[in-house]
């Protein structure tokens, strides 16, 4: 009876253990889909180590023509360029707005398709989301480089194997003023005078009818930056600029 009884305890630690280091790993995957900073394959970029004070400006989802002409026209009057990450989707409902970002001379990066997120997914379904969005972006005329941007910035496993795999990189970002919820136009000003420094990737949500706060925020956003020094460039520019 006492052997029994032994044997019983034995396996409970042994199940209790198992089940703890189950959750251990579970919750270590869902820090690594979540990280802006770290990915199992392949190089992810969220900033550049540079002593020059340029930050690159992008913009996710979309194209949308509630958002596309005003932030081309606040682009336009401050003489700045930027990434726009665009959706596959969104691209085939609105192309024309995504020809007037190609044509203003910015750059147009990949966000996916669906803008699902790319955990727990196989090689083929990144490769139809990455690829279709690929096509689309080419049939606006922009001829340039085309980085990618997951979705809500999640990837663990087979995105980041296929764009290592493709030599290309996972771009993310470290000043996110308006990520969560849609603060008002005062608070992006203020959350992202606070975070950038030189080297930052800037990601803003300005696209959609819900987003007229951060259009509002733009402009202002943009002098209070050129004040303090900061000179604005494309992903690309601010890649080659990594010491």
């Amino acid at each position: 009876m006492i052997l029994k009884s032994r044997r019983a305890r034995r396996w409970t630690v042994a199940v209790a253990s198992v089940l703890v280091v189950v959750v251990a790993g579970a919750y270590t995957l869902l820090q690594v889909a979540d990280s802006r900073t770290f990915q199992f394959f392949g190089t992810l970029v969220n900033r550049v180590e540079t002593t020059e004070k340029i930050v690159a400006l992008t913009f996710d989802d979309g194209p949308d023509p509630a958002g596309t002409q005003a932030i081309l026209d606040t682009l336009k009057s401050r003489e700045v360029p930027a990434t726009f990450f665009l959706i596959g989707r969104d691209i085939a409902a609105h192309p024309e707005p995504t020809k007037d970002i190609a044509a203003a001379g910015h750059e147009i990066g990949n966000h996916s398709f669906s803008h699902e997120r790319m955990i727990g997914v196989t090689p083929a379904w990144v490769a139809d989301e990455v690829e279709a969005t690929d096509a689309l972006i080419r049939t606006t005329g922009y001829t340039g480089p085309i980085h990618f941007r997951p979705p809500n910035g999640k990837k663990l496993f087979a995105l980041p194997r296929y764009l290592a795999g493709h030599g290309r990189l996972t771009i993310t970002w470290d000043v996110e003023p308006d990520s969560a919820g849609t603060p008002d136009a005062a608070t992006i000003i203020a959350t992202t005078e606070a975070g950038v420094r030189p080297g930052s990737i800037i990601l803003l949500h300005a696209m959609y009818p819900a987003r007229e706060p951060t259009r509002q925020a733009l402009g202002p956003l943009l002098d209070r930056l050129k004040q303090r020094g900061f000179r604005f460039v494309t992903v690309s520019q601010l890649l080659a600029a990594r010491h």
